[in-house]
């Protein structure tokens, strides 16, 4: 009768039947995310390109491509090349995804809809993810080829230089909250009161572009995908991957990519906040709005030179975020 009725249990067996729970749906939610999201690169890619992209597999516009090339990578041979660190090898992808996966516990989807309340949400999806770059670093060296440790060493140089600007950019949003738990933020924006816009739009718009654009450069993405530029370095630390190995590279990169749309959403767009519809369908139409425009500057902008990569954060993005901070401090001195 008690696995019939998992409330006889006792009570480290239920938290723990829970906590598995939650994970499992995590996982799912982020399987379920990467492959539409893959999908919907292709189209738009496509269509900004005046082509058309997937339309054969699945039947309508392709669909299933994503499910498609997920089979082709779990059955492909996986390669070790003989000059490489094979335990470090095989440890790489999952490094890099395992902290993907992590930070979406905290993030809510809607109202009451965070698989762990955490009062330092911010903190922990920062910390946690700038854990993914092991995992690079990891492959570059791992791979015993040239080209993979330029990759990592490039990809350590840039989650250096863009994690400042973007721990920055939200210190605005905790001075005007006063909390670093992501569903205290979204409840402090509900009635159309975003920090986009609220208390100072100048301070509101010049944070979400710092963060933005440094979530663009922590993601790896078109122009600031120095640590995989194909026309220098081959592929960068995945040079020498394949198969489902290969898969969690890629599944780390749209997952962060999802999550960094999501934090805009709750930080800035006020997260599930909305009228009418339920308050999930408000953060998932913000959070893939983001992710669009995510897409939008991989298919616009060349890449950057590595040199102007890292002058861009270190000259640009990091002294603009400290003075936002001044004008932050000041507004809610004015308001005070």
């Amino acid at each position: 009768m008690g696995i019939i009725f998992p409330a006889a249990w006792p009570p480290l067996a239920r938290q723990l039947l829970v906590m598995l729970g939650q994970c499992a749906a995590i996982l799912a939610v982020i399987n379920l995310t990467v492959m539409f999201l893959i999908w919907l690169e292709r189209k738009v890619s496509a269509h900004m390109q005046s082509r058309l992209g997937p339309m054969y597999a699945g039947g309508w516009h392709g669909w299933a491509k994503s499910i498609a090339d997920g089979i082709k990578l779990l059955v492909k041979q996986d390669i070790v090349p003989t000059g490489a660190d094979p335990w470090v090898h095989r440890l790489a992808p999952v490094i890099a995804f395992v902290p993907a996966f992590a930070c979406y516990a905290p993030l809510p989807f809607g109202r009451q809809l965070a698989a762990v309340n955490l009062d330092i949400g911010i903190l922990y999806v920062f910390a946690i993810s700038g854990l993914s770059v092991l995992g690079i670093l990891m492959a570059g060296w791992g791979s015993g080829n040239k080209y993979s440790m330029l990759g990592g060493l490039r990809a350590a140089a840039q989650l250096v230089s863009y994690e400042v600007p973007r721990v920055l950019s939200v210190v605005p949003v905790l001075l005007w909250v006063g909390s670093q738990n992501l569903s205290l933020i979204v409840d402090t924006q509900r009635h159309f009161k975003w920090f986009l816009f609220y208390p100072n739009p100048l301070v509101g718009v010049i944070a979400f572009l710092v963060f933005f654009t440094a979530s663009v450069a922590e993601c790896n993405r078109t122009p600031f995908d120095i640590p995989e530029a194909e026309s220098e370095i081959v592929a960068g630390f995945h040079t020498e991957y394949s198969g489902i190995k290969f898969a969690f590279f890629f599944l780390a990169e749209y997952a962060f990519v999802f999550l960094s749309a999501g934090l805009g959403a709750v930080l800035f767009l006020g997260g599930g906040d909305g009228v009418l519809l339920p308050s999930w369908v408000w953060f998932l139409f913000k959070t893939f709005l983001l992710v669009f425009v995510f897409m939008w500057v991989r298919w616009t902008f060349p890449r950057f030179r590595v040199d102007r990569l890292l002058a861009f954060s270190w000259k640009f993005l990091t002294p603009v975020s400290f003075a936002n901070i001044v004008l932050a401090g000041l507004t809610l001195h004015w308001l005070s």
